[in-house]
């Protein structure tokens, strides 16, 4: 998605470690008009999969997400990574590690939110190293339904984790995918 990228090129920011920071229009202040493009886009790609769930994980896949079940007419269920009083033990449950966050925490979704019937588009912000996709496509498993594909906005490719998750015959699009980011703030985008 050549406007992503114009996007990316034009507000990101570099920051040490390989992290990109994309608060103006997605992990901190929403774009919406923006996001709606890319639900579209997510749908394009795979209007033709039978899609009864978009799958996310809190916090911001979330925004994606919706404008993209929004293109679809289906809900979205976003994994909670914090065991909450309004949240029941009756869960799918998988530990994940944060590399933004630097932690292990334990994302969950309650069993009456996915079964084997449904048919699941994971929408995710990033895709670095593939620790939340993995856990994300542990919860389908669990669930019994199928995975059609993960949907990312932004790939950094030079991680690793888009080639591992598709080397597991996993569909995975990603509307931008990073190259290469330099300490001095370049970025260069993959063919």
């Amino acid at each position: 998605m050549k406007a992503l990228e114009e996007k990316i090129l034009r507000e990101g920011q570099v920051y040490p470690g390989g992290v990109l920071k994309v608060g103006s229009f997605l992990n901190h202040q929403i774009d919406v008009p923006f996001m709606v493009e890319m639900g579209r886009e997510f749908h394009r790609l795979y209007k033709d999969e039978k899609i009864t769930k978009i799958l996310t994980i809190e916090t911001s896949g979330i925004a994606i997400a919706v404008m993209c079940a929004a293109e679809f007419g289906v809900p979205v269920v976003f994994a909670k990574k914090h065991q909450t009083k309004n949240l029941t033990n009756d869960c799918y449950v998988t530990p994940i590690h944060s590399y933004t966050h630097g932690n292990d925490y334990e994302a969950r979704v309650e069993k009456q939110f996915l079964n084997a019937e449904d048919r699941v588009l994971i929408i995710d912000d990033f895709l670095a190293n593939g620790a939340a996709l993995d856990g994300l496509i542990d919860i389908i498993k669990q669930s019994g339904a199928h995975c059609v594909g993960c949907g990312i906005a932004i790939e950094k490719v030079f991680q690793q984790g888009g080639a591992r998750i598709r080397e597991q015959g996993i569909r995975v699009e990603s509307l931008a995918m990073i190259g290469e980011m330099t300490e001095d703030g370049q970025i260069t985008f993959a063919e």
